[in-house]
Formats: structure tokens, C-alpha cells, sequence
């Protein structure tokens, strides 16, 4: 077989390609002359036996038309020398006819044999019988041998004509019939193998060998245009997938070429955002020295100013988190839920007057998480809860957030409800996609997607279990349900106690 279908350098020479018994082209070869010679293989018993047979009944006749003889002489008496010429004439020993009254006549007499010979009766033989006779024939290995056969006479009006003969001969004829059978056999197992090998070879392995070419050089150069494969124009098998091959392949030399630009746009991205929040920690920094001054307008534009600064430090820093290609694998670990939130409700700048954290978890509850990555998902989410209720016009009353924590089905349930304006309708369906999910002006669409990436590398997942006017609620499952510590190491802090 060619070796076409063997992984090859691109740039290998294109050139004559030898055949070898490891490719699909030799082993097609191989397989159909085989099959050819099983299937004549099976033929050889069959034809053995049908050879066999009508040798036997060629002897048959031929002693039964040498026994007529003796019917022309008057005294039906047969000489010794006539005898002898009968039965070298039909090859045989003796001729005998049993009549239809049960007498047994012998017809052609012969000399008296050294041992019995064997019977082969051709009125009435089993299927197994006469397809074993022939090799029971071949594979006697006693010389002088005799076979006794009996069949029903065409000349005489008798119940059967038997005849003794040397099985010698009968088994020369079926060795050199078995040597032409297998000679022709063999001849028609190559020519046929032979034309089915080629016909599967054109219209099926080479075309096959010209898709997997094109399959390679695309792996090795996916620019090259020259690894495009060109549709045939079949409607067959080969010709669906030479189309779908050349689809996919310009589908994918599409989004490579996107990926490309996307990759530097984003590279691009990162260096701005990069140095972006670097000034947005020196306008923080010149910010935090205003508030120093004790100048009444200075102080009534401060908050809005620092608000501003914190989403765009925000944003700057979701950007940079989001565009990194992979995140690491989580460090999965059973870990204190109330302190995580405790810390968590910090950094998103929780605190009673604007916005406050009431925690259902007991202190002792656990879950199994990443507590760097777990830690990222409650911060976004606390922040994206606090700056949704800061954002509501007219409110008075400061929002909250409740958690609870919950098991099901081997699985722990962290629910975390709000009561800030709940999610609008149209922002439910990008809710968890970059840069589409935002539900606040100027926001990027980051949080929750990041949150939701974390927790599914988790094998979690987070969800939008519930919103209205009343608020929202997120249900974050993480798998798994360690067992409450008997003795916690640090309580969570209440903000109503």
C-alpha cells in the first residue's frame, strides 16, 4: 500500500509512492484474495465429490457394456482370455447384477481378492458422506487397495449392477484434478483480486489518500492554500466529504485569521488597560488629597468623583482579569463559607449605612472551593449587588444582601438575594456574556462572567435563580458537601448583632 496515509512532512515529494503490507491499498489487496480463495475453497469439496462420482459410474458403464458379452454367446460361458480382456477394458475386477428375483449373477468373473474391499453405494449417499469421500479416497494410504461399488444398472432389468475396482487409479485422477483445481483457483483469486483491488483503489483509496494529504498540510500550514482539497464533484460518500472538508477548512482558516486579530486587539487592550489603571491609581491617589482640603464645593463633587474612579479602575481591572487565555485549575479544599463572605463583603465596600451583609451560614458551615477563585466570585457578585442598588434612583432605605447556604444532592447551594431593582428582562438573556451582560450604565459585562467561569472550572455552575422588583437572587453550586467543623477557628461577624 502507499504510504501516502502515513504521517509525512509537509514538504515531502510528492513523487512515486511504494507499496507496503502495513497501508490501506495492500491490505485491500491482501483481503479480497483471500476472500476470493476462501470462497473457491469452499467449492473444492463439492468438486472433488462430483469427480469422484462420476468416475465410479464412468467404470460402472463401462464394465456394465463389457458384461453384455456374455449375453451373445450361446452357452453364456466366458472364457478366461475374454474375461481378462473385459476387465482391463472397463478397468475392473469382477461385474456382478443382482436380478429383480434376488439371484446374484456374475457376469464378468475376476481373481480372488487378498482382503475386502471397501463399499461406496451411488443409489442413495448422505451429503456428508459423498463430500468426505473424495479425501477418505486420498488419504488411504494402503497400495492394491479395492473399492466395491454399486449402482443401478441402465442396460439390465435388475435391482443393481455391482463392479470391484483398484482405487489406485481413481485416486491418481483426483490429485491431478486437485492440483488443476487449485491452479485455477489461484488464477481466478489474483485476476479477481486483482480487478476489485484497482476498482476500490481508484474510486475509493485514492481519493481517501488525496483527503488525508490535504488533512495533513492543513495541520502542518493551515495558510497554505495549496492543502485545500478540491470537491471532485462526486454525490457519493467521498464526494460529501470532500465538500465538507473544504468547508471546514475555510471555516476555520476564517476563524483563525479572527482569533489572529482578536489576539493582538486584545494584546492591545491589555497594554491600554494596563497603563489606564495606572493612572487611575494616581487620580485615586490625587483624589484621597482634595478630600483632604476643607473646601465645601471640593467636598460636594469629592463622592462622585471617587465613585467614578472606582468603576473605571473596576473595568480596567475586569479587562485585564478576563483576557487572560485560561484560568488555573482550582485548588479545590473544604473551607470556612462566613469568613470567605466576611472578607469578600469588605472589599466590595459593604458597610451598615449604604449597604450591609446578613448571613445566614452558620460559622461552622463548609464548602469545597479554590479560596482565591471562590473569593473572586463572591466579590463580584457583592459588588455587582451593591452598585445595582446604589444606582437606583429615589432609594432611601440601604440595600442588603442575604445568604444562605444549602446541600442537594451531594452538591452545596450558596443563595445570595438581593433587594436592590432586580434584572430587566432584556438583560437576562447576555446576563453571564462579556461585554454584553452589563445591567448599569458604564458597566463592562465582566463580573459575572468572570464568576460564572470560575465556578464552572469548580464543576458548578451560577445561575439567576429568581428576580423581580423586589430584588434578585443567584444561586452558585459548587460540588460537594463537607461536614459542618465542630469547632470553628473564627466566627463571622453579623452585621445586625
Amino acid at each position: 500500500m502507499a504510504d501516502a496515509l502515513l504521517p509525512q512532512p509537509p514538504n515531502r515529494s510528492s513523487g512515486r509512492r511504494f507499496f507496503w503490507p502495513g497501508g490501506l491499498s495492500a491490505r485491500l489487496l491482501i483481503l479480497t484474495v483471500l476472500f476470493v480463495a476462501g470462497a473457491g475453497a469452499m467449492a473444492v469439496p463439492a468438486a472433488l465429490a462430483a469427480f469422484e462420482e462420476q468416475w465410479l459410474l464412468d467404470r460402472v458403464r463401462a464394465a456394465e457394456l463389457a458384461s453384455l458379452a456374455t449375453d451373445v454367446d450361446p452357452d453364456q460361458v466366458m472364457s478366461e482370455a475374454l474375461s481378462s480382456k473385459l476387465r482391463a477394458g472397463a478397468g475392473v475386477q469382477t461385474v456382478a447384477i443382482l436380478d429383480n428375483e434376488g439371484n446374484r449373477f456374475l457376469k464378468v468373473p475376476g481373481p480372488r481378492l487378498a482382503r475386502p474391499p471397501y463399499l461406496v453405494d451411488l443409489r442413495d449417499r448422505a451429503l456428508g458422506s459423498w463430500l468426505s469421500a473424495p479425501f477418505q479416497t486420498l488419504s488411504g494410504g494402503e497400495e492394491g487397495r479395492m473399492v466395491r461399488v454399486i449402482a443401478e444398472p441402465r442396460f439390465y432389468d435388475a435391482q443393481f449392477i455391482e463392479v470391484v475396482a483398484p482405487d489406485a487409479a481413481l485416486k491418481a485422477e483426483l490429485k491431478r484434478y486437485l492440483w488443476r483445481l487449485l491452479a485455477v483457483m489461484a488464477f481466478v483469486s489474483a485476476f479477481a483480486g486483482g480487478l476489485v483491488y484497482l476498482s476500490l483503489n481508484v474510486f475509493l483509496v485514492r481519493p481517501m489518500q488525496r483527503i488525508t494529504r490535504s488533512m495533513e498540510r492543513f495541520a502542518a500550514d493551515p495558510e497554505d492554500m495549496a492543502s485545500r482539497v478540491e470537491p471532485s464533484g462526486r454525490r457519493d460518500e467521498i464526494g460529501r466529504a470532500e465538500v465538507e472538508l473544504d468547508r471546514m477548512q475555510g471555516e476555520l482558516r476564517t476563524a483563525l485569521a479572527s482569533r489572529a486579530r482578536l489576539a493582538a486587539l486584545g494584546e492591545a487592550v491589555a497594554k491600554i488597560n494596563h497603563d489606564l489603571r495606572n493612572m487611575l491609581t494616581s487620580a485615586q491617589i490625587a483624589s484621597e488629597r482634595l478630600a483632604a482640603l476643607k473646601d465645601p464645593k471640593v467636598t460636594q463633587a469629592l463622592p462622585r468623583l471617587e465613585r467614578a474612579l472606582d468603576r473605571a479602575v473596576t473595568l480596567a481591572t475586569d479587562v485585564l482579569t478576563y483576557g487572560k487565555t485560561q484560568e488555573a485549575a482550582p485548588d479545590v479544599r473544604p473551607m470556612l463559607l462566613a469568613q470567605a463572605l466576611e472578607i469578600a463583603a469588605e472589599e466590595a465596600r459593604f458597610s451598615d449605612e449604604r449597604m450591609r451583609l446578613i448571613s445566614g451560614v452558620d460559622p461552622a458551615d463548609q464548602v469545597n472551593a479554590d479560596p482565591d477563585q471562590l473569593h473572586r466570585i463572591l466579590v463580584n457578585l457583592l459588588r455587582n449587588a451593591r452598585e445595582a442598588v446604589e444606582q437606583q434612583e429615589g432609594r432611601t432605605t440601604p440595600g442588603q444582601v442575604q445568604v444562605s447556604l444549602a446541600q442537594e444532592d451531594g452538591a452545596s447551594l450558596i443563595y445570595l438575594a438581593d433587594n436592590g431593582p432586580g434584572v430587566s428582562e432584556r438583560a437576562r438573556e447576555r446576563l453571564f456574556q462579556p461585554f454584553a451582560g452589563s445591567t448599569r450604565p458604564g458597566g463592562a459585562g465582566l463580573g459575572l462572567a468572570i464568576a460564572r467561569e470560575l465556578a464552572v472550572g469548580h464543576g458548578g455552575d451560577l445561575a439567576l435563580a429568581q428576580t423581580g422588583a423586589e430584588g434578585s437572587v443567584f444561586e452558585l453550586r459548587l460540588p460537594g458537601a463537607p461536614p459542618r467543623l465542630k469547632a470553628p477557628r473564627r466566627r463571622a461577624k453579623n452585621p445586625e448583632t
